[in-house]
């Protein structure tokens, strides 16, 4: 098993996307990549911790590739928003890719080059950061698996 970490906008709608993919065998809501030990959500919208919403997935390298997460990843959220997603907006919304080791670093910085390269986005820059995989807050429990258990959808 292996660890990713994305961050795409509201964590509802990347963690039922990723949660849908075979391969996947676990996707938690969560926080991650600020300066505050087990933030709230509350606390995480007001912009001020410096986490980004963030989905874990955990994977079976086996069925599923980073690069395939990766790729899911980049077709299903627009990179080219800086600190925000559509309608939500803040650093906390911030496309980010928290990488757990060389390889997954590699792997996102040439995606992010080949997707420049090919103007998947236009003429628009990619702002996807890539940085090392810090600590992971699990979201409070009524964030996970938020749709199954409320219904309705948001574009990612």
């Amino acid at each position: 098993m292996q660890t990713a970490t994305f961050g795409g906008g509201c964590f509802w709608g990347v963690e039922a996307l990723f949660r849908e993919q075979d391969g996947v065998i676990e996707a938690f809501s969560g926080y991650e990549g600020g300066d505050k030990e087990n933030p709230t959500y509350k606390e995480v919208c007001t912009g001020t911790t410096g986490h980004a919403e963030v989905v874990e997935v955990t994977f079976d390298e086996s069925k599923i590739s980073y690069q395939q997460l990766l790729n899911i990843f980049f077709e299903n959220h627009n990179p080219t928003e800086l600190n925000r997603q559509g309608v939500d907006v803040g650093t906390q919304y911030r496309s980010a890719v928290f990488y757990h080791d060389a390889t997954q670093q590699q792997l996102a910085n040439e995606t992010i080059a080949r997707l420049t390269e090919e103007k998947r986005f236009g003429d628009k820059k990619i702002v996807t950061e890539v940085t090392p995989a810090s600590t992971f807050f699990k979201a409070e429990e009524y964030h996970q698996q938020y749709f199954a258990k409320n219904g309705g959808s948001c574009s990612i």
